[in-house]
């Protein structure tokens, strides 16, 4: 590959592709749990939380092109094996869930997780003067916390 040559050091290119596929792997194990979340949840809300959830990791599922799309752009290579991104996420697994409402509670869990982890780049992402990754962080953002209002609110009584 010839050199890169963006206007972002290729220290700080490095350092922000490396946390970039620590979101990777936070919103991949993200889509994972809540797919599996859409295809096993039961009860009296089954229905709206069944089509919620396919909303849900239908959006992460584009998320994860988007980050990895940009950690390519910046010259690294972007994780895509479950046990790479096991080592790297702070999401827990789907261990056998069945109550609707810890599905809810895991997922809003989850989501703040993700935020946390996007919000944690600005820094080194603005230090950087990397305005391409900075968009992205707040799109993701805007989308995480939109949507774990959204999971916040139907724990609400």
């Amino acid at each position: 590959m010839s050199k890169i040559n963006i206007g972002i050091k290729e220290q700080d290119r490095e350092a922000i592709a490396e946390g970039l596929n620590q979101l990777l792997a936070d919103t991949y194990s993200l889509y994972l749990k809540t797919h599996s979340f859409h295809w096993n949840v039961t009860g009296p809300m089954f229905n709206t939380l069944h089509l919620m959830f396919e909303q849900q990791y239908t959006e992460l599922a584009l998320a994860v092109d988007v980050i990895a799309e940009r950690v390519r752009a910046l010259g690294a290579r972007a994780l895509g094996s479950y046990s790479a991104y096991a080592k790297l996420t702070e999401i827990t697994e789907d261990n056998g869930v069945s109550s609707a409402r810890t599905m809810i509670e895991e997922l809003l869990e989850g989501q703040e997780i993700v935020i946390r982890k996007a919000r944690s780049l600005y820094p080194l992402v603005n230090g950087a003067d990397d305005e391409a990754t900075n968009d992205l962080l707040t799109q993701r953002i805007q989308t995480h916390e939109k949507t774990a209002w959204m999971l916040r609110s139907m724990l609400e009584e």
